[in-house]
Parts: C-alpha cells; structure tokens; sequence
C-alpha cells in the first residue's frame, strides 16, 4: 500500500480523516458509490470539499492510486468528482487507479477550483 506522502490526515479541526494509517488486516475496504442526499450537515459537506481539495492540490487531473485515501471518504466523492482511471477496475484494491473528473467536480464543488486558481 502505497503512502501518499504530504495528504493531510484529516480535515484540519475535526475528526474527519482522509487517510488510514496502515492496511486492514482483515481485507481490503472497498470503495463503493454512496449516495449524497441533499440534506446532509454542512460539516460533511466541508469535509467532501476539503478531501477534494486535498486530491486537486496533490494530483490534479492525473491519475492516482489509491494507497492509504480512506476508502470511506473516497465513497462519497466516487462515481461523480472520483472516477477509475482503469478498465477493469477493483474496488478493493490498494493499488486500484483512480483520477478526478474535472468538469463534475468543478461544477459540484466550484469553491475548491475558485481558490486553486
């Protein structure tokens, strides 16, 4: 499992984390879609802009693998802003690719690229 070196840990003053320290002894989690209703706390919503901003300002529209990202935070941002970045794709893989799509996630999220600009 690769360790993205410099990927905060969590959102900065909370307990939302964005990495895990090491692999699961029990198996790899794997990443599935999860649906975002519209009525969610507003700190969710800050912490799935703060994990893709952290995602934009280390990998931008490059593929990354996956490695330590949390996969419960990859969850909710996976199959809109996170999509794979390979064919076939697993889920449950450390070593799985992914990549940010640019255009839903700036259309979702425009604070993350209006602040990178």
């Amino acid at each position: 499992m690769i360790k993205h070196r410099g990927f905060p840990g969590r959102l900065p003053g909370t307990d939302f984390q964005f990495v895990i320290r090491r692999p699961n002894p029990k198996g790899v989690t794997p990443i599935t879609a999860r649906e975002r209703y519209a009525d969610r706390r507003a700190p969710d919503k800050r912490a799935d802009a703060g994990f893709l901003a952290a995602l934009w300002e280390h990998f931008a529209d490059e593929p990354f693998e996956r490695g330590n990202l949390d996969a419960g935070r990859l969850s909710w941002l996976f199959g809109r802003e996170v999509v794979p970045a390979e064919d076939p794709f697993d889920p449950a893989s450390y070593s799985a690719l992914l990549r940010i799509d640019v255009s839903a996630a700036q259309s979702t999220f425009p604070e993350v690229f209006e602040a990178s600009d």
